[in-house]
């Protein structure tokens, strides 16, 4: 493997960086991002160069990429970002923590993102800049379009199919067989039984206070007994 340059310096970046160099022994050398976002020449004690000067001072022919951007505009910024870096001739890689539990014949694209202690059945497709974050359950025969963004604690179940540049909130729940468009928003404690179009939005309420005080609710509740 190349030695890698890391696209961001927000907080994606840094815990990607994490996990390439302190877990993975991966050779992350050095981090860019636009000139017009440039504030500071160091990141997590490595240079970052301009964009528009990475060609000159990390060639693609001696440095790979990773895209570490965030669920901006949909995770349409993601998806442009790494179609420029590829058109300038840089390999883009993927990276699954040795310890995702993801299974052998799990299918993914570049610049993928698997976070430790996540939960993928056989059978599974992932696409192009999909990020899975620990504690997300895929299951069997499901495919997740490319640029999608999978939160810690989703669960999609079997036979599922995940349009390109969704995003799935903490907790968010997808039934069997279901199929969602493009574009897609779910929110927390979503629990999604149906089919959704491009562009849908589904958002759980949150759950109100009820009138007694903890304290109260456990006196006259089961749990007492515990």
């Amino acid at each position: 493997m190349k030695p890698i340059v890391i696209f961001g310096v927000g907080k994606i970046a840094d815990v990607i960086q994490y996990f390439m160099r302190e877990v993975s022994d991966l050779p992350v050398k050095a981090f860019t991002v636009n000139q017009k976002y440039l504030i500071e020449d160091t990141f997590n004690g490595l240079p970052v160069v301009a964009y528009e000067r990475l060609e000159e001072e990390y060639p693609p022919e001696e440095y790979d990429a990773f895209v570490a951007v965030g669920y901006h505009e949909m995770n349409g910024l993601r998806e442009r970002v790494m179609s420029e870096i590829k058109e300038s001739g840089y390999n883009l890689i993927s990276y699954v923590h040795p310890n995702s539990g993801a299974p052998a014949d799990m299918k993914t694209g570049e610049n993928t993102f698997i976070m430790n202690n996540v939960n993928i059945h056989p059978r599974v497709t992932l696409g192009d800049g999909v990020f899975v974050w620990s504690g997300a359950m895929i299951g069997h025969h499901s495919e997740i379009g490319s640029y999608s963004w999978i939160t810690s604690s989703a669960s999609i179940g079997g036979n599922v199919c995940v349009g390109k540049n969704c995003f799935l909130a903490l907790n968010s729940n997808i039934s069997h067989s279901v199929k969602i468009g493009n574009e897609v928003f779910l929110g927390s404690n979503v629990l999604l039984t149906q089919n959704l179009d491009d562009g849908a939005t589904v958002i759980a309420e949150n759950h109100k206070p009820i009138k007694f005080t903890s304290k109260q609710f456990l006196k006259f509740s089961s749990f007492k007994s515990l």
